[in-house]
């Protein structure tokens, strides 16, 4: 038994050698044949790489700019349409948890200076503490505070894009500005990248930054319906959501849809949700190339066989028998399929990590995507040289020595 194991181990060397040799020899049509497993494998590699380092990097700067934040979407019932001040007020001295509250009041309107006006302008609301975590959006002048929430006062700072329509050589600061028809003092200005905050994501960009006291005194109301939540430094946000939850839901007498709460888990596990599918489709296009370059396999092992026929001949008049011809073009075919698949692996990560470089992403080096390259490329060449190996060792080895 052990006899007969040590020879089949050096019949499968002798096939591995004898397949090497023939691949060597057709130097030409080996290539062109593993050229398309390789742009296969790379296409495969270099597509799940890239999206895995541009769902690593995205990742990270949702986390950087919402960590310690919950988002709160309030839809109301029918004894309450939304939260007032004393309510922010309530869930900030209630729960120990959070450290302060922003609300968000949203609008849009006509904004006018001199003869110039715009229409359909996005105005956002906005109270002191959001300047106090966000003080960087600042460019000049000061920031909303306490005094103008509670007087409702007419000020604003507004964006770049307000400052080209209204402003042009004129510093703003210090000026007004008519928004849908009252006077309201620009006391500073917006920096270009204040729109790189999660909460501004979330809740939009906005041209204007208003109090939001007085945006819900434009809007005539008194409760808002969009907050972000700032926890404290060490809180975890899904115990807090829990939290947070339970006093909202006493607060509108436990009715059911009144509210939704957004966390940082919840926003990732969408987006690798989201990359996954992405990264799953370019795969499946990728592996098209594949399928072309395993049928390029069977093309050429089916070519394969016709010339050798009379060795096959001669092996079969020797003694070989059916099985062992068929391992020798498996084994060509397998190693064709191998040597594009890793050749492909390769070049798919050094262009992954091009790309990455270029558009500054994190290079991430994802193992399932090679090992996905090398498994596909291991069941092409088995699979498309099993129909070529069959041929080879069902010819009749009388037939084939007739063709000396």
């Amino acid at each position: 038994m052990l006899k007969k194991f040590r020879g089949t181990l050096v019949m499968i060397k002798e096939c591995f050698a004898m397949s090497l040799r023939n691949i060597l020899s057709n130097r030409v049509r080996s290539f062109l044949t593993v050229l398309g497993i390789l742009i296969g494998v790379t296409a495969v590699i270099a597509l799940i790489t890239t999206v895995s380092g541009f769902s690593g990097t995205l990742s990270s700067s949702f986390l950087s700019m919402g960590a310690g934040t919950l988002t709160v979407s309030v839809t109301g019932s029918d004894l309450k349409s939304g939260l007032d001040a004393a309510d922010l007020k309530t869930l900030v001295d209630d729960l120990d948890i959070v450290e302060g509250v922003t609300p968000t009041v949203n609008f849009r309107t006509r904004v006018a200076r001199g003869g110039e006006y715009e229409t359909n302008i996005t105005i956002s609301g906005k109270n002191a503490y959001y300047f106090y975590r966000n003080s960087e959006i600042v460019a000049r002048g000061r920031k909303l505070n306490v005094v103008d929430e509670d007087n409702m006062s007419p000020v604003c700072l507004i964006s770049q894009d307000m400052v080209d329509e209204f402003f042009f050589g004129v510093d703003p600061v210090g000026n007004s500005i008519h928004i849908n028809g009252i006077p309201f003092l620009v006391v500073g200005l917006l920096s270009d990248d204040s729109s790189e905050s999660l909460v501004q994501l979330l809740s939009g960009s906005a041209d204007i930054l208003i109090p939001y006291t007085t945006a819900l005194k434009m809007n005539s109301a008194n409760v808002v319906t969009s907050f972000t939540v700032y926890l404290k430094d060490g809180v975890d946000s899904e115990e807090a959501s829990d939290r947070l939850e339970e006093r909202l839901d006493e607060m509108f007498s436990f009715e059911e849809d009144c509210f939704t709460i957004t966390t940082m888990s919840s926003i990732e596990d969408t987006m690798n949700s989201m990359m996954s599918m992405v990264s799953t489709l370019l795969a499946g296009i990728a592996s098209i190339a594949l399928v072309v370059g395993g049928i390029g396999i069977m093309n050429m092992m089916l070519t394969t066989v016709t010339e050798r026929t009379v060795e096959i001949g001669l092996k079969k008049a020797l003694g070989a028998i059916p099985w062992q011809i068929q391992i020798q073009f498996l084994i060509e075919s397998f190693l064709l399929s191998m040597i594009g698949g890793l050749l492909g692996v390769v070049l798919g990560l050094a262009l992954s990590f091009a790309l990455c470089q270029v558009m500054g992403m994190t290079f991430t080096l994802s193992t399932s995507a090679i090992i996905l390259g090398v498994t596909f490329s291991a069941a092409v060449g088995i699979i498309f040289g099993w129909a070529p190996a069959r041929k080879a060792s069902k010819l009749n080895p009388i037939d084939a020595l007739r063709a000396m």
